[in-house]
């Protein structure tokens, strides 16, 4: 078995990115405006935000860490799409960054 020394270190640098985007998805005006302008519910902001929590908390904890990467690779494969179907290329850039982390992080949890 092969020692991933940096899985903890990316994991909880993936946590803390999931938690703020959580609290800015909850109370940041302008993430709210955002999914109305991407066609969303007034809602969906709070959906957002409670998968990125988990995500977070998943991340933290070494026995679930593999789940957060594939609930957080949800949410990222959600946020690039969007993303690239509204014409907004260059941000799309982080989301695909932080899937590709979680890949790495998922694939050695399992």
């Amino acid at each position: 078995m092969f020692s991933h020394w940096w899985q903890p270190i990316v994991s909880w640098a993936l946590a803390a990115f999931f938690a703020l985007g959580s609290w800015l998805n909850l109370r940041d005006p302008k993430s709210i405006a955002a999914y109305r302008t991407w066609g969303y519910p007034d809602w969906f902001h709070v959906v957002t935000a409670g998968m990125e929590l988990a995500t977070a908390i998943l991340l933290i904890l070494g026995v679930t860490r593999g789940y957060g990467a594939g609930l957080g690779s949800i949410v990222m494969i959600g946020a690039v799409l969007t993303l690239m179907r509204h014409g907004e290329y260059s941000h799309a850039i982080l989301p695909t960054a932080i899937f590709a982390s979680l890949v790495a992080v998922g694939w050695a949890a399992f």
